[in-house]
């Protein structure tokens, strides 16, 4: 039985869970279930603490788990990325105090505090800056106004918490990091995890598009299948109506109102979109 881990808390947690229902899989309904068995799939998941699966899949004992980019480089576990999965997204970035001008070359020397110590050591040995990381658990942002530290190296979102703290940020993010599905290094797939790997592919590609379809004259085809090429390309059938035909193709979804404006104008009617649960492609 392929054996799963899933993050039991956090922020990768929820979505991880929901994922997982989508591309038909058992979930647990109780968040004190450590184990759930799901025999029609022939998957056991194990609900872990986020910042252990890659160690538990590096080591073997599991063969894939979910977990977030950055909690994987963290852990130096000899575990890599399979699929991305396309949610959990987040930015790492360096801060320092509003006063004075800092650069990446500017934290030589100093000390660098971080929930991330694995990963900000890489970065600076890679970028050949030497500097003391600083392991702190939580309230980084903090930790150069307490003086444990002159630099921080941070998850970042709006950059408010960091403004509050008397921070602003500086360099080129250090990681843009989402939840990502990953196995040991260079382990084979076994076959229940490329079908857990085709299933949850189907679900983001479900999430990102929709299907459009719509009523075009058949002289402007051509122009209409411009607007909406498809993955491959737009199903096209007759009507009725001898000089129209009807389109279907799947769009973007965040493109869905801005395409349907173009149709429009173009002359298409019977503009429909009609949401996609699952998908094979």
């Amino acid at each position: 039985m392929l054996r799963i881990a899933v993050p039991n808390k956090g922020s990768l947690a929820d979505a991880a869970v929901e994922v997982l229902r989508e591309a038909g899989y058992r979930q647990r309904h109780d968040s004190r279930d450590l184990v759930l068995a799901d025999p029609d799939n022939g998957v056991e998941f194990y609900y872990l603490r986020p910042r252990d699966i890659a160690i538990y899949v590096g080591s073997g004992e599991l063969e894939a788990g979910i977990t977030g980019r950055d909690l994987l480089i963290d852990s130096g576990a000899p575990a890599e990325e399979v699929l991305e999965l396309d949610f959990g997204k987040s930015t790492f970035r360096f801060a320092a105090s509003e006063e004075g001008e800092w650069s990446l070359a500017g934290v030589e020397g100093k000390r660098v505090a971080t929930a991330y110590p694995g990963l900000v050591t890489a970065y600076l040995q890679k970028a050949g800056i030497v500097a003391e990381v600083v392991r702190l658990d939580g309230a980084v942002e903090s930790s150069v106004r307490l003086g444990v530290a002159d630099v921080i190296a941070d998850v970042v979102s709006t950059g408010s918490t960091l403004r509050q703290a008397g921070l602003k940020i500086f360099g080129d993010p250090i990681l843009s990091s989402e939840a990502v599905l990953i196995q040991r290094t260079g382990a084979a797939l076994p076959p229940g995890l490329e079908i857990l790997i085709r299933r949850l592919q189907g679900v983001i590609i479900a999430r990102r598009y929709v299907l459009l379809d719509y009523d075009v004259p058949r002289a402007l085809v051509e122009k209409a299948c411009a607007i909406t090429p498809g993955l491959e390309s737009p199903t096209i059938s007759p009507l009725q109506k001898a000089d129209w035909v009807a389109v279907r193709a799947m769009v973007l979804r965040k493109d869905t109102n801005l395409v349907m404006d173009d149709l429009w104008a173009l002359g298409a009617r019977g503009i429909l979109v009609t949401d996609i649960h699952a998908c094979r492609l």
